[in-house]
């Protein structure tokens, strides 16, 4: 069935979480689809789209009973579960995504993070002890990491991604600007900044 989901109804599926936590926050127990597209600013008939990939979640003229709708869509996503990420590259980028609050919000916990660099290395970046490069393999294995961010330069992410695939990494956000060539055991998800800040500077031109 995922597969002919698309990508995009995917990522709304993070934005219904998000605003379906913040509803809850505010003690709101069920809403409409067209409450929740107000929120999400989309059309209703989306949200109903959306959705209805998934069986029938809604009553009819009940609307979604929010905790229920939440729950579920925690579990289409697979983050009813906490799972690890390592983050790997610990310049300026990484050292961000280290302090970035929202993965705990969504379920991911930040379990190591990595980098080369020997004045790093035993250091805390972020609160994180900073872990030299040799670890890695063994310590994604310890603490059970399925997820890597990968922030690392050009031409040293290939390699990199080589060696989280062998010691079981399933997916991969890759912030490096190179495509990477892994099987297709590991889902790679890659983030071009200075793409989409171009792609802005189009638009205000």
């Amino acid at each position: 069935m995922k597969k002919s989901i698309p990508k995009k109804t995917v990522q709304r599926l993070l934005l219904y979480y998000r605003s379906l936590n913040f509803l809850l926050q505010q003690g709101i127990k069920n809403i409409s689809s067209k409450s929740l597209a107000g929120l999400m600013e989309i059309r209703d008939s989306q949200v109903r789209k959306d959705l209805s990939y998934f069986g029938h979640l809604g009553k009819r003229g009940a609307g979604y009973d929010v905790l229920e709708l939440r729950d579920k869509i925690a579990r289409i996503l697979g983050i009813e579960q906490v799972k690890n990420v390592c983050i790997i590259g610990m310049g300026s980028l990484g050292s961000a995504l280290a302090a970035y609050k929202g993965f705990a919000a969504l379920g991911f916990k930040v379990r190591a993070v990595f980098d080369n660099a020997s004045h790093k290395v035993g250091r805390k970046i972020r609160g994180y002890e900073c872990r030299p490069m040799e670890a890695m393999e063994k310590i994604i294995r310890q603490e059970d990491i399925e997820i890597a961010v990968l922030t690392v330069p050009a031409d040293a992410a290939q390699e990199i991604a080589v060696r989280l695939e062998k010691c079981g990494i399933k997916a991969i956000l890759n912030f490096a600007p190179v495509k990477l060539s892994l099987s297709r055991r590991v889902k790679v998800s890659n983030v071009d900044l200075a793409m989409e800040i171009k792609t802005l500077s189009f638009f205000i031109k």
